[in-house]
């Protein structure tokens, strides 16, 4: 039989929740008792139903958090890079293969959202370079 995890962490918005996973039952069933709560954007955790945490259940939740955290940065900052990506994709696509009706369909949007991330970009830019080291 295949070696499970002790713990399993079902993903959801801003958390998880934390199951124990069983597999000794005498028809090999898996048995998952959920355990706690997981607010990943608070970066805390509360038992779940009455059940009490060990100080085991704690720390597997902590890591948990932190490798899920590290994890979250790490897709953010690539899925920055592929925003970069796809606007150079969309000014080529403009240039080169658009008809007047996709540009008609597209550039008012296009054009806010740019103006948009400009501003915020030429702002933050701006107060890191008023900051005194």
């Amino acid at each position: 039989m295949i070696a499970l995890p002790e713990y399993y962490f079902r993903i959801r918005d801003n958390g998880a929740a934390v199951f124990r996973v069983d597999v000794e039952d005498r028809h090999r069933r898996i048995d998952m008792q959920q355990i706690a709560v997981v607010h990943t954007n608070r970066g805390d955790f509360k038992p779940y139903g009455d059940h009490v945490l060990t100080a085991a259940d704690e720390t597997v939740i902590l890591d948990w958090i932190a490798a899920r955290k590290t994890l979250q940065a790490r897709r953010e900052l690539e899925d920055l890079h592929r925003t970069i990506e796809q606007l150079n994709l969309t000014a080529h696509w403009a240039q080169t293969h658009a008809s007047d009706a996709d540009l008609e369909a597209v550039t008012d949007d296009l054009l806010l959202a740019m103006h948009d991330l400009r501003s915020v970009l030429v702002r933050k830019k701006s107060d890191r370079l008023a900051k005194p080291d």
